[in-house]
């Protein structure tokens, strides 16, 4: 009789569990829960789950199953758990097997992760044998995909292997109820990796805790030091000190774009930066991103840190090593950036780190081996939301479920915040992120990443999916992955990977505001309103066209891409405008005037990138830019509302004019030039946060005003609608949009997992080739 008085019942169970179980603590867990329902069975890894036995009491299975899905580690995620009776063996024990390579290709690797509260409490300890060891590590915490070799997730598969555990790594690595167990980097200071610090000419200068406490004395000089992280090296220096911080930006040729620091805990960050419930969470979150908040008016940074910005990018301490170098230290943050120069691919081979004597003085180094390299995630949180502007440490690689078979397909993504995508099954694995594929260097970069997944995931690529710009580099290696290549619309893929992100199968409607993208029409879109599906789409609207003058270079010149738009809108008075407004481009502005009347390097262009740039050149906030991107994020800073309330500005609802322009053949057009004229106007009259302010609201009024004129006409329309773009990065603009077209009735989606930006295009472009390649088996 059991403990509610009925009679004993015994059996066996087979399990499978798919998801994030591998590599994040699982089978120990497993072994713990069996023992305590005094369970006997089995659990063994393979490619892509794990796969238990377990036999006993009936009313214990029962408990052990629901204890599995409603409580299991911290790092794990169940995506599917199956289970059904199986024969009984009559087990003695349970045992944990060896890990088994048969199954489906699609992997369960587990995302590096931040160091756990168990393991900082050893790493204080002095009475522990880890105390201040730098590559303290568990089943909950430390290095996974970027020590990975290959499948299945086992000491040997990883660079770990070089390091042989001592006697007492290897009784915790083989005792079932301790923390370590089958914790594949277990390691300790007699057995695994060791600190050096070196200069340039790759002599050890100081090693152990006693390199620590040189790289801490160079930070508080002011020096710039290389430090070898997770994923790569990254150049530091002390966050306070504005000279320092000009030097990392001179010698890695970044002059303005903003840096990320990371802070010594949750208390200094909340001195500098205002952080929400939702922020707190993440920063301390077992990912660990850098997240990026709204700097405090009254106790403000150095400049050089973000310039022009109301924002800093921030992380807390996520390995070991790091909380060490504030731990031994006083210092209370540090600037993280890559160690490459600006366009280059992360450094992650200590030879690499040297070359041409190195961007650093020092680098504090370490012997675990970097084999896939990964840059820090970068998260903005939107009210509740989270927006992923880079996914990688701790996120990747994640498989993402979809509503199709994707199977056989890669997809290599766009030319700027590059990803590529691979198809398995109903799963998408994503790439982390890549960057800019615009060099021989970054396309080296990119080829090295597809090998990395090629040689974790063993698949066929049939088909390969490719941008409609086929002067994108990445789309060159398109033939040598398969023969089968199909081509999709950019705007068309950042539809789709909305819909797919949310779930939504039936055709939609989707604004679409990013910078660029090649267009069927051959001129550039970027302003678009979508009605389709994966399968098809229509273009039902757009912005007016628009000549850039110079083509990439009013990209890189918003002062440009300003003259081009006066020039085109007021031709005969259009030069006087532009003069006025930028005098000391005089003589360029006349050749430019040229230029577009004869249709020299003047590309048409209608973008929501391209029309931020304009006003910000106009407001004389960004007329040159060096980063991706930069006059709009300017602009998104002043609607920071803390800086808009400190300021005064009274925010009602007011915006500029503007016109629709219908047309009973093509789409409609969304006409700024009446915006454009009186932000000119009222330049000198009106404060620049307010004038920004109503731009952003304009922007807003003019898409819903769109979305009712079409609506209004093509009643048959869904009244669903997806938003994406880069442009959607703007917080203020994706969630007044999002609430402004919910209050009208209608539902709309934004992005959940995948990035709005061009990071997500790869996803798009491969459901979409899915659909394809599934309707081309159908016929």
């Amino acid at each position: 009789m059991d403990q509610r008085g009925l009679s004993k019942t015994y059996k066996a169970v087979k399990i499978k569990v798919g998801g994030r179980v591998q590599g994040v603590g699982f089978r120990p867990y497993v072994f713990s829960l069996a023992k305590r329902w005094q369970l006997n069975g089995t659990i063994q890894n393979n490619s892509d789950k794990v796969i238990i036995h377990v036999e006993g009491e009936e009313y214990s299975i029962e408990h052990f199953l629901h204890h599995l899905k409603e409580s299991p580690p911290l790092l794990a995620k169940i995506t599917n758990l199956e289970h059904q009776p199986t024969v009984y063996k009559s087990y003695q024990q349970f045992s944990i097997l060896e890990s088994d390579l048969t199954g489906s290709p699609l992997p369960a690797i587990s995302a590096d992760s931040a160091v756990c509260q168990d393991c900082l409490n050893e790493l204080n300890d002095p009475s522990n044998r880890r105390y201040h060891y730098p590559f303290i590590n568990c089943t909950q915490c430390g290095p996974r995909y970027t020590i990975l070799e290959k499948l299945p997730y086992d000491r040997k598969h990883t660079t770990m292997h070089s390091f042989m555990m001592c006697e007492d790594c290897l009784e915790e690595y083989g005792d079932p109820m301790n923390r370590r167990h089958h914790a594949q980097p277990t390691c300790c200071a007699k057995c695994g990796p060791s600190l050096s610090l070196v200069n340039q000419k790759r002599e050890v200068i100081a090693e152990g805790e006693s390199a620590i406490r040189g790289t801490i004395d160079a930070l508080t000089e002011g020096r710039i030091i290389s430090i070898k992280g997770l994923g790569g090296y990254h150049l530091a220096c002390d966050m306070k000190q504005p000279y320092a911080i000009t030097h990392l930006r001179e010698i890695k040729s970044r002059p303005t774009r903003p840096l990320a620091v990371m802070m010594r805990s949750l208390e200094i960050v909340k001195q500098y930066c205002h952080v929400s419930l939702k922020e707190e969470e993440l920063l301390t979150s077992p990912i660990m991103p850098i997240v990026v908040l709204k700097q405090k008016i009254n106790r403000s940074l150095p400049n050089e840190l973000a310039p022009g910005l109301t924002t800093l990018g921030v992380m807390l301490p996520y390995t070991p090593l790091h909380y060490l170098l504030f731990k031994l230290g006083g210092l209370e943050g540090i600037v993280l950036t890559s160690a490459n120069s600006s366009g280059l691919p992360i450094k992650y081979h200590d030879k690499d780190l040297f070359e041409k004597g190195g961007l650093s003085e020092f680098s504090l180094t370490h012997n675990r081996v970097i084999k896939n390299p990964l840059d820090d995630s970068v998260v903005e949180v939107n009210g509740l939301d989270e927006t992923y502007l880079r996914k990688a440490r701790g996120f990747v690689p994640e498989p993402i479920k979809t509503t199709i078979d994707t199977s056989g397909i890669v997809a290599l993504g766009g030319q700027q915040k590059n990803t590529f995508s691979i198809g398995i099954g109903e799963h998408i694995l994503m790439s982390p992120h890549i960057g800019e594929v615009d060099n021989e260097e970054m396309l080296d970069h990119f080829i090295q990443q597809i090998g990395v997944y090629k040689r974790i995931v063993n698949i066929d690529m049939d088909h390969v999916a490719i941008d409609k710009h086929l002067g994108y580099s990445v789309n060159k290696l398109a033939k040598d992955l398969s023969p089968n290549v199909v081509t999709v619309g950019h705007h068309h893929a950042h539809h789709v990977a909305c819909m797919e992100d949310n779930g939504v199968v039936d055709p939609c409607v989707g604004i679409i505001l990013d910078g660029t993208g090649y267009g069927e029409d051959g001129h550039i879109w970027g302003f678009e309103f979508l009605y389709g599906d994966a399968a098809a789409y229509k273009r039902l609207a757009h912005m007016c066209y628009c000549p850039l003058p110079g083509g990439e270079m009013a990209v890189k010149e918003p002062w440009r891409t300003a003259s081009g738009m006066i020039l085109h809108h007021w031709p005969k008075e259009g030069q006087e405008m532009a003069e006025r407004l930028f005098p000391d481009k005089k003589a360029e502005i006349s050749i430019l005037k040229k230029m577009v009347k004869l249709k020299i390097n003047s590309p048409m262009a209608g973008t929501c990138g391209r029309l931020f740039d304009t006003v910000s050149a106009i407001l004389g906030v960004c007329l040159k830019s060096s980063y991706e991107g930069e006059a709009a994020i300017k602009l998104a800073g002043y609607m920071n509302e803390n800086y808009l309330n400190a300021r005064s500005i009274e925010k009602v609802a007011q915006s500029y004019p503007f016109k629709i322009i219908q047309s009973a053949k093509g789409p409609f057009q969304l006409d700024f030039s009446p915006m454009i004229s009186q932000i000119i106007q009222e330049k000198e009259q009106l404060q620049l946060e307010e004038i920004i302010y109503k731009f952003h609201q304009t922007v807003v009024l003019s898409c819903v005003e769109m979305i009712l004129a079409l609506y209004k006409e093509k009643a048959w329309l869904p009244k669903r609608i997806v938003l994406s773009g880069g442009s959607f990065q703007n917080g203020y603009l994706s969630r007044e949009l999002s609430n402004s077209l919910k209050q009208k009735g209608f539902k709309v989606y934004a992005h959940q997992q995948i990035p709005c930006h061009d990071g997500g295009l790869s996803f798009g472009q491969l459901i979409i080739a899915a659909h394809k390649v599934k309707n081309e088996k159908l016929k």
